[in-house]
């Protein structure tokens, strides 16, 4: 891959890419198109990544179809896949790891640890092999987002543009993700519960309420109506540093995690103008 990458770099070509797990969906080809508008060459790594998964969570049964994935790529213009191994990715063993000490703990990170020094990694080391110009996220994973445009920035990686795309959602409202394919019937129907809490929360802050307590109240009416095993956590946090707010002002973010059956599900709704969480009108 690196070899392949180097040539095209010797050639002037620019290089987008869009990292993923597999199990692609309309939200990963949206990537796919955005990153095809910045280069000239488009990669897609399909990749489950080990080292980002804790020893409970589902690593085993994440879901895969590679046929089905290849036949999406050809599809959307997709000119290269890397779908290395895990034994290919870490030969030597994972002993050296890229670790964030400070907004990775929060959010998903208080629930999930270890998770995002396995993202940082895994990343860092897909960035050294592709050398992309141009790298492509969604806004769905806001907090891997910013953690891998800080990690950009701070280690001084060669990727000129990191592109956060808007949210893809089915037409009830649930975030497009690979997961929800774990979804049972009833659950998909009671996992709604996450894009009607993120309307509540808009419609009161459209009305002009700004108080960060008031808002979290009311999505945590509309998530218990929807009656998950649990809910990790519903906060509003300035996009920054994703620190928690009592009042919203600036770019701030609506974040859930709520598990429905044996699925976590996250989504989020940025603040002021909604430009990335992508929510339909009522």
């Amino acid at each position: 891959m690196q070899k392949v990458a180097l040539g095209w770099r010797r050639d002037g070509k620019r290089i987008g890419f869009v990292p993923t797990m597999g199990f692609l969906h309309e939200g990963h080809m949206s990537l796919v198109r955005l990153a095809r508008a910045e280069a000239d060459i488009v990669v897609v790594s399909i990749f489950v990544n080990p080292t980002q998964f804790g020893p409970n969570e589902d690593y085993e049964r994440y879901p895969h179809d590679l046929a089905r994935d290849r036949e999406l790529c050809r599809q959307n213009g997709v000119d290269v896949i890397f779908h290395p191994s895990a034994g290919d990715m870490y030969s030597s063993g994972p002993g050296v790891f890229v670790a964030e000490n400070d907004l990775s703990g929060r959010l998903c990170g208080a629930f999930r640890p270890g998770h995002f020094r396995g993202v940082l990694t895994v990343v860092a080391k897909l960035f050294n092999l592709v050398l992309p110009d141009a790298a492509v996220f969604g806004q769905k994973d806001a907090q891997q987002a910013i953690l891998v445009r800080n990690m950009v920035r701070d280690l001084n990686f060669p990727v000129k543009t990191i592109i956060i795309a808007p949210i893809v959602r089915e037409a009830d409202g649930l975030a497009m993700s690979s997961r929800n394919s774990y979804l049972g019937p009833d659950e998909r129907k009671r996992a709604r519960c996450l894009s009607a809490a993120l309307k509540t929360a808009r419609g009161l802050y459209r009305a002009g309420e700004s108080g960060c307590d008031a808002l979290k109240k009311a999505m945590r009416r509309v998530i218990e109506g929807g009656k998950p095993e649990a809910i990790d956590y519903i906060e509003i946090v300035a996009e920054r540093d994703l620190k928690p707010i009592d009042k919203l002002a600036g770019n701030c973010l609506i974040a859930l995690a709520v598990r429905i059956g044996r699925t976590r599900l996250i989504d989020n709704l940025p603040l002021p103008d909604d430009r990335l969480g992508n929510l339909p009108e009522e």
